[in-house]
């Protein structure tokens, strides 16, 4: 199974965030933070079984950046 994940820098530890099922964690490294984010969505994938069926059936197309414009006042 293929997941979709975003990675980001925060205060020197890197933080990701696993889009569909909302899981997020972080680590020292890129390497550490994609580690223990995958230990993370196994384990809450055994707690929801049925969603692992649901997350089988995505095809991933793609991601897009998206710029917003800062907020007024």
């Amino acid at each position: 199974m293929n997941l979709h994940a975003v990675i980001w820098e925060e205060e020197g530890i890197y933080v990701i965030k696993e889009v569909f099922t909302g899981v997020t964690t972080q680590g020292e490294t890129i390497e550490e933070a994609i580690e223990n984010l995958r230990e993370a969505v196994e384990l809450y994938l055994e707690e929801f079984p049925e969603l692992k069926e649901e997350l089988d059936r995505i095809t991933f197309v793609g991601d897009f950046n998206v710029q917003i414009a800062k907020a007024l006042g």
